[in-house]
């Protein structure tokens, strides 16, 4: 009877790493998601320990796949900051703009972070900002921006950042919401793509290390390692493959397919759970 238990702990959690791997870097709302999964499955993954555990093997993923752009951010700051190369100015910019982009969501989360995961963890919220995402991809689906990397302003970073803290609401998709406001003020596809992903990075690390004591003291880690440790290999494989399709639709300019998504999954949470 133990072992049948715990094959269905493993499930569980293979089900929710499936999710988050998913949902994290498509439009739709990972938070959202692992809480209408654990509401399916009565998952009791409480507390944020598991979703920042899991929102580190996403941000692994998103990091092998943008690693060039990485790689090259970093190499190019330090030549324009320690060798005076003005040539790389572009890209020491756009690292600026990143950190800018970062400040609201930091501060958000410092005051509010706790609060507002669980004051508004219930699924009739999801449901709601569902349908709120679903509108504001439904807005965008045929803009076609002009901005390329170099040409981002500090308003507009300004503008990104705080999207990016509406989106600490469960239902409010992350990337939605940086992509939703990239394309409002203007950057082309592939550069609000960008945008929104590499300012994933600097959020997720610095949320990771902050929690990083709640995450040693949390009781769940040690009674449930092989859970935890499936779900960050499954969200691992699940966000890379999430983010290549998320890449392609993008390119396609199919944007409305998320909107119809979240349209669906917003009201069968509403009338159904």
């Amino acid at each position: 009877m133990a072992s049948l238990t715990n094959l269905w702990t493993l499930f569980q959690y293979f089900i929710l790493g499936i999710v988050q791997g998913i949902t994290e870097p498509i439009p739709v709302s990972s938070s959202g998601h692992l809480i209408i999964a654990r509401e399916l499955f009565n998952i009791e993954a409480s507390g944020l320990s598991f979703e920042i555990f899991v929102n580190f093997a996403s941000l692994l993923a998103v990091m092998l796949i943008y690693r060039q752009d990485i790689v090259r951010l970093i190499v190019n700051t330090w030549k324009f900051l320690f060798k005076g190369d003005r040539t790389v100015k572009n890209d020491f910019m756009f690292v600026v703009y990143l950190i800018i982009a970062t400040i609201p969501v930091g501060i958000i989360g410092v005051l509010f972070g706790d609060v507002l995961g669980e004051v508004l963890s219930g699924t009739n919220v999801v449901g709601i900002t569902l349908l709120i995402t679903a509108l504001f991809l439904w807005l965008i689906r045929n803009l076609q921006g002009r901005k390329q990397d170099g040409e981002i302003s500090t308003k507009d970073a300004v503008i990104v950042g705080f999207a990016q803290a509406v989106a600490t609401t469960p239902g409010i998709s992350r990337s939605g919401a940086t992509i939703v406001a990239s394309m409002l003020v203007g950057m082309k596809k592939e550069t609000a793509l960008r945008f929104s992903f590499l300012l994933y990075i600097p959020v997720s690390l610095g949320t990771g290390i902050l929690e990083i004591p709640e995450i040693v003291q949390d009781p769940a880690m040690g009674q449930l390692w092989a859970p935890y440790l499936l779900a960050f290999i499954t969200t691992f494989v699940a966000s890379y493959f999430g983010l290549k399709l998320f890449m392609n639709v993008m390119r396609q300019g199919k944007l409305e397919y998320f909107a119809y998504y979240c349209v669906a999954v917003g009201l069968l949470v509403l009338f159904f759970l």
